[in-house]
């Protein structure tokens, strides 16, 4: 066991944050030796890997250097090709049965950020039909490439205040303070307002998955054998609710909340984005380093913050993020081989220094010093409180407890009905009817309780005195999925896209009816950009949403769909409302782009 690292229980748990904007969507990743390596050679073994997002493109990068190696086992070579995809789409993929058109190369090697998607996996596959998706080797058995640990992220000078790095600090803290009426008052600070939390969607992110596993644990007192008598109990129920309580918005990726915070610290405010953070260690060595959108490219190039990060392990239990190695049932034996041949390399000390130098810890869990100098860690490490992973079971019904205690939604949807939307999207279907589809599939994932209306907009040609109408009044989703279902199937196409004085009108309506219990929050989806000469004026625009200068801010989710969409404007607005664009600019990701969209509710 190294220095610094002290497991309570016997498998440690692991967190992902996915760097990539669409949940599900993979991204093959071209090793750039294989031209010349072995990667495509008819006398090499291919394998396909399929890795969590956070270090695919490294993962990739390594494959080409292996590919290139001239490495030979039992008289073999092999070419290995990544794709990554995030850990909790890849899971629900291969529980399925990998479907390659939808979710590309059918890996043999999966390697996602959390053994908890292991059990999730198992669990999930047990009376189906299809083949057991893995073997029967333990999760405390699969080896580990890298690892990091769960953090929760602070603005230096917001951990400060609470007592870091002098005073252990956990879970039980946050609840106290985003509890606290004066919130940061109560520690000198006004000016910062009340505590607030950014955390990621449990069901799509291990990060979420992790934090939400580990405030569970922490309002129970336990470090190991949760059971549904303590799920259910009124107090570990409460202490969760108030945790999720907290939280400015979700996502599927913490990269959008390091995005928004990039940007906020750039204009001198980064205390007033969000508190925290809940994600992975190796992500805030990544936005300290000049990163914050995940690209390991950008280390050392980017602009560094003004205001870094620093790493809180909680005091009351963290999980540690093992980033499993797993070959999956479907290998065959020389594919086996092959797998096992890749991971030796992994494993050795020149690329795990490689890892090393994108902030993860090597896979005995040992913190390299740059990294420690980087997230501020204490020259003696402290040793990390790891909490048991709950077994299968326990996390399903973590999950489903979730969707009711998290904080709820008030959302806007406000979908583009131009003349444009009836072009064609593919597969016989013109642009509104795909949006159609996806919108009707999506809002399928949003609780009962969740508050949704629906407008619609064009230009005045459309019909009406104004570019944009209501087309079904908010109320609870139990009341309005059957009308909102019914009234998004009745949508058609015509006139031009009077985009800004709509998004202007719809952050209005929404300031006025704001809820200050629910995440208030537009989504908004276009194929075009502004055609309204009457309201031209972007900058009056970006002023009129701006978080940073309103009391009561709506967040803009912009959803850019079709190749003529404006993803610069769209990513311009959403900033500056402190939320995120999404890139659907080709038409066949526009379900995959919804899903990622809701998962902030």
């Amino acid at each position: 066991m190294p220095a610094g690292l002290r497991r309570r229980a016997p498998l440690a748990a692991a967190v992902v944050v996915g760097v990539i904007a669409v949940a599900g969507t993979y991204v093959w990743l071209r090793p750039d030796g294989e031209a010349e390596g072995n990667r495509g050679r008819g006398d090499c073994v291919q394998i396909e890997v399929s890795a969590s997002t956070e270090k695919g493109d490294l993962l990739a990068e390594l494959a080409s250097r292996y590919n290139t190696a001239g490495r030979v086992f039992d008289g073999h070579c092999a070419g290995v090709s990544v794709h990554k995809k995030t850990s909790g789409a890849a899971m629900e993929s291969i529980v399925a049965g990998w479907n390659t058109g939808a979710d590309g190369p059918a890996p043999q090697v999966w390697a996602p950020s959390s053994s908890l998607w292991l059990g999730l996996a198992r669990e999930r596959a047990t009376g189906t039909d299809r083949a057991a998706p893995l073997d029967d080797t333990p999760d405390a058995d699969v080896p580990s490439i890298a690892q990091s640990p769960l953090t929760i992220a602070m603005p230096k000078p917001m951990a400060e205040a609470l007592g870091w790095p002098g005073k252990p600090l956990g879970w039980a803290d946050v609840l106290a303070l985003a509890s606290d009426p004066r919130g940061w008052g109560a520690y000198g600070h006004p000016e910062w307002g009340r505590f607030t939390l950014g955390k990621d969607n449990p069901h799509l992110s291990t990060s979420g998955l992790a934090a939400t596993a580990a405030a569970y644990y922490a309002a129970s007192g336990k470090s190991s054998d949760l059971t549904d008598a303590d799920l259910a109990r009124p107090q570990v129920r409460d202490f969760v609710r108030g945790v999720e309580a907290s939280v400015v918005h979700y996502a599927d990726d913490a990269v959008k909340f390091l995005g928004n915070l990039a940007e906020a610290d750039a204009q001198g405010r980064s205390t007033s984005y969000v508190s925290a953070i809940a994600m992975q260690e190796q992500l805030l060595y990544l936005y300290d380093s000049g990163a914050p959108d995940g690209d390991p490219a950008q280390i050392g190039k980017g602009r560094r913050p003004s205001v870094p990060l620093v790493a809180i392990h909680p005091k009351d239990g963290t999980l540690m993020m093992d980033h499993p190695y797993v070959v999956l049932a479907s290998a065959t034996a020389e594919q086996r081989a092959a797998a096992a041949d890749f991971l030796g390399f992994l494993r050795q000390p020149a690329q795990q220094q490689r890892l090393a130098d994108l902030g993860f810890r090597d896979y005995q869990g040992r913190a390299g010093p740059a990294l420690a100098t980087a997230i501020g860690l204490p020259a003696s490490e402290p040793a990390l409180s790891l909490i048991d992973p709950p077994a299968p079971q326990i996390l399903s019904r973590m999950l489903a407890g979730w969707d009711d205690l998290r904080k709820k939604a008030r959302v806007l949807l406000v979908m583009d009905v131009s003349g444009s939307m009836n072009e064609p999207a593919g597969g016989g279907r013109t642009r509104l009817e795909a949006a159609k589809a996806a919108a009707i599939e999506g809002l399928k994932r949003l609780h009962p309780d969740d508050e949704v209306s629906l407008w619609q907009f064009s230009t005045e040609e459309a019909g009406g005195p104004r570019p944009y109408a209501e087309v079904v009044p908010f109320g609870p989703m139990r009341d309005n999925q059957r009308p909102l279902t019914t009234a998004i199937q009745g949508l058609h196409p015509e006139g031009g896209t009077a985009l800004y004085t709509t998004v202007r009108a719809a952050q209005q309506s929404m300031v006025q009816g704001y809820a200050t219990d629910r995440i208030n929050a537009i989504v908004l989806l276009t194929d075009g950009k502004n055609e309204y000469p009457r309201d031209n004026d972007l900058d009056a625009l970006l002023r009129d949403v701006n978080a940073d200068s309103l009391e009561r801010s709506v967040r803009v989710f912009a959803i850019a769909f079709g190749d003529k969409s404006d993803l610069k404007t769209l990513s311009s607005i959403a900033r500056s409302s402190r939320a995120a664009a999404y890139d659907a600019r080709n038409p066949s990701s526009i379900n995959d782009v919804f899903v990622s969209v809701l998962s902030n509710f």
